[in-house]
């Protein structure tokens, strides 16, 4: 096993070690995200890395002697399926706390089945900014491991602004994704004293934005914003191209996924996003990672570097509040460790040092993402001087 989580999990081994011998029935973990369809290539990426946690966890003894089960299930990137299955995790099969949601909309229809019930939830995936803003922070069990919408859509506006364009043409999906992002990007954009030239809005499953694509152009657009999931945003990538509009094409996080460069080929090429990390062979820690989730994925492609390492991270971190708890799984309990952590979690993604108070419960400030770029197939760091800072720890700042 690597240094970096050998000595993370050594305090695990040496507590075990004390442990009653008896067999102790495990830590059951629910994990909701979608293995099929049209957003499983970041739902499966999640899925290895929740994976490669818990085993991980388990080789060294899981929590006290106690495995760690993960009790993971497909939502198909269908909100009713989502919420069936929420309510499957919580009031069938009883699991202790639930890591899950890819896309918000299917969140967004399930949030109440975990609150209602006091069942506690980390999302280390969905962005969507009601996500974690539907119940006050002080009464709710909602966590989220991700860098939400507000911070992407401030972070896509304020470089398209440093870089001189003005007339943004904005494409989104009808989706509950897409509509946050359009409030977003608008309220950003009305921040500068912009407004979008023109707005398109499609279904999943758009096949051609073409027409959309000329009409920005003639409403003289010089920037592009797209907002959607990877299939859709290789779309909006190959229409720009067939249309030859010459500005660029910014969006979030999504726009990384590994679909968007097998959908669109050298159509993706120079189309920048918002990231949490970026691959770094410098940084020995994500280094790594990436080896061990390659390992694990073996033939199975990893779709979202991001996807798979923030539910990593969530599920390693869930660990560390299991061991402040003393083993208590109740809500309230997860609830207040969560909220003041007493220990830094060294994570893939960065250092959490208090990544949550009783007032937040998002683990990400707008200093610790980055814009990446596709440049030859690979995301690579849009800033060099982002690639020099990469190996600095990025801690959340005070709200």
């Amino acid at each position: 096993m690597k240094r970096r989580i050998t000595s993370l999990l050594l305090g695990s081994l040496a507590l075990a070690a004390h442990a009653d011998d008896t067999p102790t029935k495990p830590v059951r973990v629910g994990f909701i995200c979608p293995f099929s369809g049209g957003s499983q290539d970041f739902g499966n990426s999640a899925r290895l890395g929740a994976e490669l946690a818990v085993k991980e966890i388990n080789e060294v003894g899981g929590y006290l002697g106690r495995r760690i089960e993960l009790v993971a299930r497909d939502d198909k990137a269908d909100p009713d399926e989502g919420r069936k299955i929420a309510e499957e995790l919580v009031l069938k099969e009883k699991v202790d706390f639930t890591v899950g949601f890819c896309n918000t909309g299917v969140a967004l229809k399930s949030l109440d089945v975990f609150q209602e019930h006091r069942h506690l939830l980390m999302v280390p995936v969905s962005t969507g900014s009601a996500v974690t803003a539907k119940y006050p922070a002080a009464q709710s069990y909602i966590f989220r491991m991700s860098a939400r919408d507000t911070i992407q859509a401030a972070y896509l506006v304020e470089d398209v602004v440093k870089r001189g364009f003005t007339r943004v043409a904005l494409f989104a999906d009808k989706t509950g994704y897409g509509e946050g992002g359009v409030k977003d990007v608008e309220k950003f954009l009305a921040d500068k004293h912009l407004l979008p030239v023109y707005t398109a809005r499609f279904d999943l499953g758009v096949q051609s934005l073409a027409r959309e694509m000329h009409e920005a152009k003639a409403a003289g657009a010089d920037v592009l914003i797209g907002y959607s999931v990877g299939p859709e945003l290789a779309v909006i990538a190959r229409s720009r191209t067939e249309a030859r509009f010459a500005g660029p094409l910014y969006g979030p996080w999504p726009l990384s996924f590994r679909s968007v460069a097998e959908k669109a080929g050298a159509a993706a090429e120079g189309a920048i996003m918002v990231q949490t990390i970026i691959q770094d062979l410098s940084n020995e820690r994500r280094s790594s990672f990436i080896a061990r989730l390659k390992r694990h994925a073996g033939a199975q492609p990893v779709g979202s570097l991001m996807a798979a390492a923030q539910s990593y991270d969530a599920v390693q971190l869930m660990l560390r509040v299991l061991f402040q708890t003393h083993g208590e799984t109740s809500a309230d309990k997860l609830k207040r460790a969560l909220e003041d952590l007493q220990r830094p979690y060294a994570g893939v993604v960065t250092t959490h040092d208090k990544p949550f108070a009783p007032t937040d419960h998002d683990a990400f400030t707008r200093n610790m993402v980055w814009l990446g770029v596709w440049r030859h197939g690979e995301v690579q760091f849009l800033y060099p001087e982002d690639a020099k800072r990469a190996a600095y720890i990025r801690r959340k700042e005070p709200q």
